[in-house]
């Protein structure tokens, strides 16, 4: 175990961290396991299915079903990339993780919630088109557009998140080297860091304003315009059948920006109001309880797939 901290002492760069959980639970954190425990495994189980069934199934070779692909592949890395280490923590108590490790762990925690939103934007433009332009869509929307579209977000990702770890490793001494979080999330370093880190919490703010919020207005505007479509559609059943595609979008979106907005609130706004356990717990709810939820809503919602799933249970039951 590391050295605890004496008032005003300083350490140069550690060879590792200490991740503590969710300080101020103690003993409690155990229990914790059996919130975030299913909610790992559903997403490892959800996910895999859901990749599994789209690639063994050719009829779902499609743009819309290649963008559900991103989604559960970004899900499972991201679930992966937070909750084995927030599992230990919790379990075993705290734990030390390499320095390197922790840099490396706060570049795909925040790459890959950024592709997620990304992908939830590019999600809406295809319903806009597919409510919009139905009679164009399958020349506007092509497997080549979406693998265009999977570069795309990589790319936007790796270059606005690389910076994160640099910033953090320009730096050589740390006030403490025991982290109050469950993960490496970067402002939880930042505030271990020994100088002046207003470059990092503005780039943190920017980061926040230049993806969630151009994702958020991006997608705002494609509902904009399937509002508008669906308006102009002459019977009731043909409005209510073409917003029905739309639903398991508009759950997936509100099962991510929800928790996210409540964990943002708090950690700009309420940071001396809100307890830091409260806070703490809601970062690792909204990175975890999306890529439960989203196999679920898709799964259930999604005609082709729910069949192609019951297909399997069915037959798998019938040889037994």
């Amino acid at each position: 175990m590391a050295e605890a901290p004496q008032p005003n002492s300083t350490f140069s760069r550690p060879t590792f961290f200490i991740l503590t959980g969710i300080p101020g639970l103690a003993g409690a954190q155990a229990w914790l396991t059996l919130v975030f425990g299913p909610m790992y495994l559903l997403s490892l189980l959800g996910n895999g299915a859901l990749l599994t069934v789209m690639q063994i199934d050719p009829t779902l070779h499609q743009p819309m079903f290649l963008l559900l692909a991103m989604l559960a592949a970004t899900d499972l890395g991201l679930a992966t990339s937070v909750a084995p280490g927030l599992l230990a923590v919790l379990w075993l108590g705290p734990r030390p993780v390499p320095y390197a490790a922790c840099l490396v762990q706060m570049f795909f925690v925040h790459a890959l919630t950024a592709v997620e939103s990304g992908v939830l934007l590019a999600m809406a433009c295809d319903r806009a088109v597919a409510v919009g332009r139905l009679l164009h869509y399958s020349v506007l929307v092509t497997k080549a557009c979406m693998g265009y579209a999977a570069l795309a977000l990589a790319l936007r990702a790796v270059s606005i998140v690389v910076p994160f770890p640099l910033l953090v490793a320009r730096f050589e001494h740390f006030q403490a080297t025991t982290i109050d979080h469950a993960y490496c999330a970067h402002m939880a370093v930042v505030e271990l860091v020994v100088g002046n880190t207003r470059s990092n919490n503005l780039y943190g703010l920017a980061l926040s304003l230049a993806v969630s919020g151009v994702d958020i207005l991006g997608i705002t505007g494609s509902y904009g315009l399937i509002a508008q479509a669906v308006l102009r559609l002459p019977t009731r059943e043909a409005r209510a059948k073409a917003f029905g595609t739309c639903s398991s979008h508009i759950c997936v979106i509100l099962a991510f920006y929800v928790p996210g907005l409540f964990s943002y609130l708090t950690h700009r706004f309420g940071r001396h109001t809100v307890p830091k356990p409260v806070h703490i717990l809601l970062s690792n709810i909204y990175l975890l309880l999306p890529p439960a939820l989203n196999p679920l809503i898709y799964g259930a919602r999604t005609k082709q797939i729910r069949d192609h799933l019951l297909e399997i249970f069915t037959f798998r039951k019938s040889q037994f």
